[in-house]
């Protein structure tokens, strides 16, 4: 409970201190910072109160690059279940919460799913009373801040703490030293609560921010030596200036690799310290820590750990087999060409105590695998130093005691194909952990309407806690009443998401068409290429015959590239350019729209993912490891349009094949195709896909081609270097595509039914929650116990 004359003091007080204003004369930013302060304090006791309910117990810590949290404020409240309180107070104040809402700015701390699966798993960690401890950069940007420009992908820095961040706590006190051969810097932590739906357990989220020893030169200064004053700071506040950083140079791959050790040595200094603080010795450190690795960009922590235990007096042997104990490695990248690998070269140059320590490693597995009986021919497939590179993906296999795929499917390729040799080798190790996303965030909090629809139906709010009640819904599937109920939801989300479109956007779209969604990173395997391909077919259709009759379409594209990926970058301005086409010709008003969203993000997302009528999950069958999007759209009450990838496998099993819309090459027939595809000879036996693929280069949308339109149009008939001719099956899949796409469109005639399959893939999404992935990870992987009894559902009388 929230007492309001304690928070309207709060309010006041930061209002005062910090602006020298009343809260009234503030503006709507900083009326949200003063507003999060004075719940900080709320927090901040039982903050500490959860932490201590662990000690003692077995703890688990997650390493990962990205943690693409969201916004805060909305999420608190409603984890704390204080949402309608506060909003009352403030309205009572006169202040709009919405608007406090929107002022605050998404933190720029991912990018992709990788980076929000970490949050999902920090909510449901906390919600189901484990300690999870989250470990990471505090970047001081983000990837980037996403314009277009002429259809052309322009990137700015995302200054997202440009006014500070009121969730986090500077930790100075709990410092520590990261050194580098040619450089030594600080790792302050920033400290971010994590609360567990209920408030039962707040978390913590660790951040490290790079700080010089010396942030400023005095004596360099007073020479007038300015740059070289400052230069140690610069130096070191580079380390966690950015996410991901351009590595096309050395220096980019130095600063890539610098940001891997920093934040791993860190977090495990501070794990060492605290478990110092009650333990002489370490030999029951893995007893006590579960560190899980988010992909191989903290795996430099199995060598760091061993170096860190040498340090404190264990040998190498004891330290491999506790380092062992500790890890666990999560998988999330198919193709063995795309796992990463590191230079010997760059690690002697930036890391050569753990370089050292790396060799051991492999010399430990060599003899090791001499012991099995493998020949010298056989020890080099797995050798983790191989080729002048060090294979980071072997290094995580070998030096932790599970590796876990993402989805059915992609663990059972990286069995079979893979990492098949691994596999033979320590068939205990592998095991699958289908992902999973939060419902608070995702259900509860991005849509109020289907929550309020579900609780009444099940006459309860279980649902926040346990997802898998959503399938007691399941027999209210027939009933059309219900449907309708479900239906207006749908259309309420519509038109909210149309609304703000036209405010963000400046584009009016039709609340009635198909809403046709496709939001993730911009990748070629994803194949945004394939979706933009059917636009352009559907709009040469209504050109040949004006008058022909079409299911009215919006088609929804939101993505980022990286910014040094050129031909992912190629394809955003191609699908802007197809929508500057259709968006301004009058044969297809009112029946084509396509909008690509500027700088699309978390809370973009979830605008996006309630108002979807059809969830676009149409990657390379073999090429996504699992994918959340499709979660997250299956629980939103949208069918997936999709090959049969990573978890679309799973989502068809449960919502049953006849409620979505799949179609594709499946993984078996794309291994019988290998070397025998050719595109070219495809595209003659269709000749409205060969005008589509055309206009890339026939002067469709510039008199002189761009060499980055004849890029793509070359890479989709003539390969490149680095692989075949239409790589992704884009040619081979389209009539496929374009026959599904048709049934969507005949389906959407029949709103009733289809609508339904909305409804039953929502009612079916109860295996994709977090909270499962978690409960697997906690008890197989893990070993940890739940501290405290979950919060008790609330009855809906």
């Amino acid at each position: 409970m929230i007492k309001k004359e304690l928070l309207t003091a709060r309010m006041r007080g930061y209002a005062l201190t910090g602006y020298g204003r009343e809260v009234a004369e503030l503006t709507d930013s900083e009326k949200f910072k003063v507003l999060s302060k004075a719940l900080m304090e709320e927090l901040l006791p039982k903050w500490r109160e959860s932490l201590v309910k662990f000690d003692g117990h077995k703890k688990a810590y997650y390493l990962s690059a990205e943690f693409l949290m969201g916004r805060a404020l909305s999420n608190n409240l409603l984890n704390l279940e204080v949402q309608g309180e506060v909003k009352s107070i403030l309205k009572e104040l006169g202040i709009d919460y919405n608007a406090l809402e929107e002022a605050e700015d998404d933190a720029g701390l991912g990018n992709g799913g990788l980076g929000r699966l970490a949050a999902c798993f920090l909510d449901s960690a906390a919600t189901l009373n484990y300690s999870l401890t989250g470990y990471g950069i505090r970047y001081n940007y983000g990837i980037f801040r996403q314009t277009f420009v002429d259809g052309r992908q322009v990137e700015e820095g995302d200054d997202w703490l440009r006014d500070g961040d009121t969730w986090s706590i500077r930790r100075a006190d709990q410092r520590v030293k990261v050194v580098f051969k040619d450089q030594t810097v600080y790792a302050v932590p920033y400290d971010t609560p994590i609360v567990g739906f209920g408030g039962g357990t707040i978390n913590t989220l660790r951040l490290w921010q790079s700080e010089a020893l010396q942030p400023f030169d005095f004596q360099a200064f007073n020479d007038q030596k300015y740059d070289r004053a400052v230069k140690e700071k610069n130096d070191a506040e580079n380390i966690s200036k950015v996410l991901y950083p351009n590595d096309s140079l050395e220096k980019g791959k130095i600063l890539r690799l610098k940001q891997q050790y920093f934040f791993v040595s860190a977090s495990l200094q501070d794990m060492i310290r605290k478990h110092k603080e009650n333990h002489k010795d370490f030999k029951d450190f893995a007893k006590l820590h579960a560190v899980q690795l988010n992909d191989t960009h903290p795996a430099v922590a199995i060598p760091e750990l061993i170096r860190l235990l040498g340090e404190e007096g264990v040998s190498f042997k004891k330290a491999f087999a506790l380092a062992t104990e500790t890890f666990a490695y999560t998988n999330h990248t198919i193709l063995k060409e795309a796992l990463e690998q590191w230079s010997v070269k760059l690690y002697k140059k930036i890391l050569p105590e753990v370089y050292k320590v790396i060799v051991k490693i492999d010399n430990h597995l060599r003899k090791e695998l001499v012991q099995k009986g493998l020949s010298t021919e056989e020890i080099e497939e797995f050798e983790i130093i191989h080729s002048g590179n060090i294979r980071m993906a072997w290094l995580s296999i070998y030096g932790t005691h599970s590796i876990n795929g993402v989805a059915r499917l992609h663990t059972d390729i990286l069995k079979d194909t893979e990492l098949h040799g691994w596999y033979e080798l320590y068939p205990q190790r592998f095991n699958n952990k289908t992902n999973g996303i939060t419902q608070r965030r995702w259900l509860l909090e991005s849509n109020p309407e289907l929550s309020a629809f579900i609780t009444k139906l099940l006459g309860s709010d279980d649902w926040i806690t346990d997802l898998e009640e959503l399938k007691k819904l399941k027999k209210y599937a027939e009933d059309d009443e219900i449907i309708k109920e479900f239906m207006a939801i749908k259309k309420t989300k519509k038109r909210q998401l149309a609304d703000y479109l036209k405010v963000r956007e400046g584009i009016a779209v039709d609340e009635n068409a198909i809403f046709d969604i496709q939001i993730k990173r911009l990748h070629e395997y994803k194949r945004q290429l394939l979706n933009a391909f059917h636009i352009l077919y559907l709009y040469h259709k209504i050109k040949e015959n004006p008058q022909m009759e079409i299911t009215p379409r919006v088609f929804l594209f939101g993505a980022k590239a990286a910014p040094g990926y050129v031909r992912a970058k190629a394809i955003i301005r191609f699908i802007n350019a197809i929508g500057k086409m259709v968006n301004e010709d009058a044969d297809v008003r009112g029946r084509l729209k396509v909008v690509f969203v500027e700088n699309y993000g978390v809370s973009y997302a979830q605008r996006l993912f309630p108002a979807a009528d059809i969830s676009e999950q149409i990657s390379t069958a073999g090429k996504e490891a699992s994918g959340t999007g499709n979660m997250k759209f299956m629980l939103s009450g949208a069918p997936t349009i999709g090959t049969f990838d990573g978890a679309n496998v799973e989502i068809v099993e449960e919502a049953g094949l006849s409620n979505n819309y799949i179609f594709g090459l499946t993984v078996e027939e794309i291994e019988e195709l290998k070397g025998h595809y050719n595109p070219a000879k495809e595209l003659k036996k269709n000749p409205a896909l060969k005008k589509v693929v055309d206009s890339l280069i026939d002067g469709t949308f510039e008199e002189v081609v761009s060499p980055e339109f004849q890029e793509l149009h070359d890479a989709l008939l003539l390969g490149a270097s680095w692989h075949a001719p239409d790589n992704y099956f884009i040619i081979r899949d389209f009539q496929a595509y374009v026959e599904a796409q048709e049934r969507v469109a005949q389906d959407f005639t029949k709103p009733l039914e289809f609508y339904r399959k909305g409804f039953i893939n929502m009612a079916s999404a109860g295996k994709f929650s977090s909270d499962r992935t978690i409960e697997e990870y906690a008890r197989e992987i893990w070993k940890i116990e739940s501290i405290d009894t979950p919060r008790k559902a609330r009855r809906i009388v």
